[in-house]
């Protein structure tokens, strides 16, 4: 069977091109689709008028990536009539970055000149790569993925959640237009030298990123980022400094609680062991949250700040002669 290439014309409609004696090149007017396993099907709106044999839908498999940090790139594997190697360039715009899904946004124009935007996502998990960039999985068949890398650094933005700002060329504009993604999640401390952003605790979807030590304070945890970006020889700094409040309670250990976005609040826990030193204050040696990894943090707290169990965790330890006593999980441990 003769092979078809395929193409992308200026307007994101697929076009079929047949080389022979009797050469078939046609636009096709239709959409886009993410079909399973993240597969590509373009569907058709209306069958040619001409009698030529052409299909409903075209089905496409292939592998993704990312060109000029916007462009959805789509290979095509070798398989039926397609040529191996083609590249169809969908001019795409980011739009948003869900827990476990990537959003772009495509514009086309139809044969009868009518202009269009539709919606193309991706399904996946997000995760920090070696860099500590912000990278896409897009889940493939036969346990094989993608990766969509997004090039640039991130920041912290006064509610602790982490922004994505990038640029995007108009052409017809003949200028640049700023563009922003938020990830919505919340912070986690669980190992030395690394601090996690969960966008979704029910999926795979979690930033971790490789750190130096933190630092604890009364009213802040404090981790510095290194990221690594292909133009420039050292990684970009990141300060990520979390506000909070502490608390110590029976049922939950030591938490740190954090206020993000519209009011809603999330606590990282940790286990530690615990003295008490001069000024009735409590030295804490943080571990993770099952008390059994130590993080390489340590902390001082004022009995009067961990309301409301502050004082008689204090008459405890006194009682014990200022002994350490170990916290882990959801409850103290003596």
């Amino acid at each position: 069977m003769e092979k078809i290439r395929y193409e992308i014309d200026p307007h994101n409609r697929l076009v079929m091109d047949q080389p022979g004696l009797k050469r078939f090149r046609r636009v096709l007017d239709g959409r886009f689709k993410v079909g399973e396993d993240n597969s590509l099907i373009y569907y058709i709106k209306a069958p040619l008028q001409d009698g030529s044999d052409t299909p409903h839908q075209v089905k496409l498999k292939g592998s993704w990536s990312l060109a000029g940090g916007n462009n959805l790139v789509f290979t095509l594997d070798e398989w039926k009539r397609q040529t191996f190697g083609d590249q169809l360039t969908l001019q795409t715009d980011i739009i948003d970055a869900k827990a476990n899904s990537f959003v772009f946004a495509l514009t086309t124009r139809s044969d009868d000149n009518i202009q269009s935007t539709y919606i193309l996502e991706l399904g996946g998990a997000w995760q920090a790569d070696e860099k500590n960039r912000l990278a896409f999985r897009i889940k493939r068949e036969r346990s094989r993925y993608d990766i969509l890398t997004l090039e640039g650094a991130w920041e912290i933005d006064k509610n602790h959640e982490i922004v994505y700002m990038f640029r995007k060329e108009r052409l017809a504009r003949k200028k640049e237009e700023a563009h922003t993604i938020i990830f919505k999640g919340h912070w986690d401390i669980n190992r030395r030298h690394r601090i996690s952003y969960i966008l979704d605790a029910g999926t795979d979807s979690v930033f971790d990123f490789r750190t130096g030590l933190g630092i604890f304070e009364d009213d802040y945890i404090k981790y510095e980022v290194g990221i690594g970006l292909a133009n420039r020889p050292r990684p970009t700094r990141r300060i990520i400094i979390l506000d909070g409040t502490w608390h110590l309670k029976k049922d939950a250990s030591l938490f740190f609680e954090i206020e993000y976005a519209d009011k809603k609040f999330y606590s990282i826990t940790f286990g530690a062991d615990v003295k008490l030193t001069e000024n009735d204050t409590l030295s804490f040696k943080l571990k993770d949250a099952a008390g059994t990894g130590d993080i390489g943090a340590s902390l001082k707290l004022s009995h009067k700040m961990l309301k409301p169990d502050g004082d008689l965790f204090l008459e405890l330890l006194k009682s014990k002669g200022g002994e350490a006593a170990v916290m882990a999980g959801a409850a103290w441990r003596w």
